[in-house]
């Protein structure tokens, strides 16, 4: 069952860089379809100063998280146990597995956060309500 996850199912991947002259060159997709195919790609920019993003779970959606420029905090929950993954490299990603409450807070000034995400959107894969994923993970554990 995929709700049974925990924050420890949750890694850092590095993704290798490659020189190209006095760049570098960051190739994503070979990294991540080894995991899941990627279905949607998006990103997060000009996020006020104190907001916060994300605020719920998945069911079934697996991501990877990238801070393409600047840093975040990725803030996961698994119903018992937090943990804060600082995200500040583009060659580093954060594997998110369903069943987890995310949020995504203290971005700094010009920050991008890119996600990859192994599901189209479907409004039906989000637990919005707190409450209701504890709940949830509790019956899990049951």
């Amino acid at each position: 069952m995929k709700l049974d996850k925990t924050i420890f199912d949750c890694k850092l991947v590095q993704i290798p860089k490659h020189k190209l002259g006095l760049a570098n060159h960051v190739k994503i997709s070979s990294e991540i379809s080894s995991t899941f195919n990627v279905k949607r790609i998006y990103y997060l920019y000009d996020v006020p100063s104190g907001a916060e993003r994300g605020g719920h779970a998945h069911y079934e959606l697996e991501q990877y998280i990238v801070a393409v420029t600047g840093s975040f905090d990725v803030v996961l929950d698994d119903g018992s146990q937090k943990k804060i993954f600082s995200l500040n490299r583009p060659d580093i990603a954060l594997h998110i597995v369903p069943g987890l409450w995310r949020s995504i807070e203290n971005f700094s000034s010009g920050s991008v956060c890119l996600v990859l995400a192994s599901e189209h959107f479907y409004e039906s894969d989000y637990i919005r309500n707190y409450q209701k994923f504890l709940q949830i993970k509790k019956t899990i554990k049951n």
